[in-house]
């Protein structure tokens, strides 16, 4: 149990029948008149729905415990993904919607942060950015350069981005993990 006082950014919490939710901001608020509240925006760790909340200041919140580990993503094994612990070497074989769009950005020997709870594995996170490798696209065409158009790429994952004209196949890029977005090529 923790008080609403005592509230950190990336606290997960367990509300409403178990579900566990993650703090995403939190703002104390003391107003002129009436009693001090806590205005916070929680994320259901499952489903990722984003939603306000408020809390009176100084009540009591439960606390879940989430073990977050990094792991490392080791093959695919059917429709699991095996991720192994870095420090036990065990296997952990996760599926294809608690991976979900982390998948389109892991490849073997990429480390992932793990969260678990109460041995159920809750989600995957990768790094906000990774460095992936162009698999296929099309030439860009000369004189198309100074548009600043894009193009479609396949990642060495099979994920399809948007790219700059300029970027070629077999390039190493650099990827948002969030939003797909193009940030760069990668010096060798």
């Amino acid at each position: 149990m923790a008080s609403t006082n005592d509230l950190k950014n990336g606290m997960v919490l367990k509300l409403e029948g178990g579900q566990l939710w993650s703090v995403v901001e939190f703002q104390h608020v003391k107003p002129g008149k009436g009693p001090a509240f806590v205005r916070t925006k929680l994320k259901n760790v499952l489903s990722g729905k984003v939603v306000d909340k408020t809390f009176n200041a100084g009540v009591k919140v439960e606390t879940a415990t989430v073990d977050k580990r990094d792991m490392q993503f080791s093959y695919m094994d059917g429709e699991y993904f095996v991720f192994m612990d870095m420090e036990t070497y065990d296997q952990l074989h996760i599926d294809r919607k608690t991976v979900a769009d982390a998948a389109n950005f892991l490849v073997e020997g990429f480390t992932a942060t793990v969260a678990q709870h109460e041995g159920e594995v809750l989600f995957v996170e990768l790094p906000a950015a990774v460095e992936l490798t162009i698999a296929e696209t099309e030439p860009g065409v000369q004189g198309d350069r100074s548009t600043g158009g894009t193009k479609p790429a396949t990642l060495e994952t099979g994920h399809q981005i948007q790219v700059p004209l300029f970027i070629t196949t077999g390039e190493k890029i650099k990827v948002d993990t969030r939003t797909s977005d193009y940030l760069g090529r990668v010096n060798s």
